[in-house]
Order: structure tokens, then sequence, then C-alpha cells
């Protein structure tokens, strides 16, 4: 049984009702104040790029910790779209890519892009990824927890059945990276956006590479980061590559970064076994009053084709959302047992 409140309530601003983090997170109350330091120092004038640099660093080193990869296996950007597009990259001519029904286009597009050098993208339910993995396939691009439904990939059994078949894994843990304990390390790529379960301010990204990979993408956002000393290679007939993932960074997003420091401090100090017990067992205790089966996903959807769960609950000021006609919801650090009773309340369910 859950507890009455939150432990790690303290770390976030006073909400009731927030049941959305699969949207967008909350940030820390440290995230925000350095959000605002950022905003007061490019007001006076006073924006400092190169220690602006050294915060990219820290962040690139903090987001290594928490997936579990060396910082030289990491890359910084800002959209999964354009990370995915440099994985395609990586597709021979001709050859399938399979993804999941269903998953988010910021992954799935780039590969559909690749028609026009024979490159076929199958689709498959996420549950059966595994078993469709065949000798065609290149690569199986997939969302470790589904965006629609919250449904969570059987990743050991996908990363076996690709090994077996010779083919490289891509996963997506924008929906997992901050709640579900599952390392980076064990796929050829992944990418996250920090600005959902990480709960970072929009605007940062980022993919990691397998030791000896590197030279399999091409850098095609390459520009004036994508360099080890980016301030003496930012012009041209001086522009090395980094010698690890950072050939693959672009173009920081200024304003995001201080806050993205302090999530993924907060990330990394924290224990994610306790963060996935915490929110999964919130959204088990919301799913027994829908009437639905425990699972082992933070994020509940359910049929809403009308869009009257979703509507009932924000008529009663619960943030959430509603996605490929479910209702979703979904529960993260700052959640407790008082946000599922006011779920029960607005849906009638008391």
């Amino acid at each position: 049984m859950t507890a009455p409140h939150s432990p790690f309530s303290q770390h976030f601003p006073s909400t009731r009702g927030y049941l959305s983090a699969c949207t967008a997170g909350l940030p820390t109350l440290e995230t925000v104040t350095a959000s605002r330091a950022f905003t007061d120092t490019w007001a006076a004038g006073r924006l400092d790029a190169v220690a602006l640099g050294e915060t990219i660093e820290r962040c690139r080193a903090l987001y290594a910790e928490v997936a579990g990869v060396a910082p030289d296996r990491v890359a910084v950007g800002s959209q999964v779209s354009q990370f995915a597009s440099i994985v395609a990259t990586s597709v021979p001519d001709g050859a399938e890519v399979l993804c999941a029904d269903g998953d988010f286009a910021s992954l799935v597009h780039p590969f559909v892009q690749l028609a026009g050098r024979g490159v076929r993208v199958r689709y498959a339910p996420v549950s059966r990824l595994a078993a469709e993995i065949g000798p065609g396939t290149a690569l199986v691009a997939f969302s470790l927890v589904q965006s629609a439904t919250g449904e969570v990939a059987d990743h050991a059994a996908i990363s076996r059945a690709a090994a077996a078949a010779g083919a490289r894994t891509f996963a997506d843990t924008t929906q997992s990276t901050g709640w579900l304990p599952v390392d980076a390390s064990g796929f050829d790529f992944t990418v996250c956006h920090a600005y959902k379960w990480l709960c970072a301010p929009r605007g940062t990204a980022f993919l990691t590479v397998r030791e000896g990979l590197d030279d399999a993408l091409t850098p095609l956002a390459a520009g004036w980061y994508s360099a080890d000393e980016v301030w003496g290679s930012c012009y041209s007939h001086h522009m090395p590559l980094a010698r690890g993932a950072g050939r693959f960074d672009v173009s920081p997003a200024f304003p995001s970064v201080p806050g993205t420091e302090t999530a993924l401090r907060f990330f990394a100090e924290l224990d994610i076994a306790e963060a996935h017990t915490h929110d999964v067992g919130l959204a088990n205790a919301a799913r027994e009053m829908l009437g639905l089966q425990p699972t082992d996903s933070a994020i509940v959807a359910w049929p809403d084709p009308d869009g009257s769960a979703l509507a009932a609950m924000r008529d009663a000021g619960i943030a959430a959302s509603g996605r490929a006609g479910n209702a979703r919801i979904a529960f993260h650090l700052w959640n407790d047992a008082g946000d599922v009773a006011a779920l029960a309340e607005a849906l009638g369910r008391r």
C-alpha cells in the first residue's frame, strides 16, 4: 500500500491532481531556481556561453550516470526526431526496420522517410516485437514504454532476438527514464527527451551510442557544437568531429541547460528502484479503482472514445491527457494516494 504522502514531494512545488508526467514533468524546486537565475542573468547581459558549455558537459556526465553508460557514449541535442534521423543513417539501402504498432511519430517518421532508399518499415504489436525480428531486419526501433498505452516492452527478449538475427536495437526511453530501472547500455542506440520523467525544461535530449558504432552513423546535423573543443573548431577549414558520441551533438538550447543540470543531478542521486515502486504502486491503485488489471507501468490508459473521462478529470482540476482514443494519466514523484482519491471522486468511482 502506498504511503499517504509522497516521500519525494518536498523536492517539488506543491501540487494536487497533476497526473501528466507522460506529457511533461514538473520541475524540482532547484530546477525552478536555476531556470529563473538563468533568465535573470540573461536579462542583465551577463550570459556566459563558455560557462554554459561547462554546464552542458556536467549534464552529459549526469545523464550518463542515470543511463548507465560512459559520458563519451552520450550526445546532447534537443529533439528525439533529430537523433532518430541520425540513427536512420545506419540503415542499409533496401533493409527492414521493425517498429511497434502505434509508436510515437518522432521515433518512427525518420525511418519512413527512407523509402527512397528502399528501406521498408514493418510494424508489429510491441508484445510481439521479439518474435517478429527476422533475418532481414536491420534495426528494431521501439519505445521502451509506449506513449499512448503505457505498455512496457519486453526489452530483454527484444535484445536477445535482435542479437540472434544480427539486428541492431534502438530504444526511445523518453517515457521510461526517471522511473523504470533499465540501463541504456543494453541497446545499440537510445534516445531520451528529458522534459518528461526527468523533469527538466523542454529543449534537452540525449542520444546514446554503443561503443564501436559511432562510425555506423552519419552526423548529418553536425555543427559548431559537434567537436571536442568547440571554441577552437567552430569555423570552416578546421571542423574536427568529436572522438566519441559528442560528434552527434547539436547546438544547445541555452535556456534549458541550467534547469536540466539540476534535474539530472536530482535523478542521479535518486534510487530509481524506489521511484519505480512509488510510481507503479500509485498507478496500480488507480487501476484497481478503475477496474483494470495491475501492470508494471506508471502510465494508466483506458478507452475513452467520446472524451468523457478526460473532460470529467479536467472539470475536477486534474491534469490528464487523451491519446489515440484513450484517457491517459501518469504517476510520478510528486503524486500520492490523495491524487488517486481525487481521481476516483472526479470519475464517480468513490
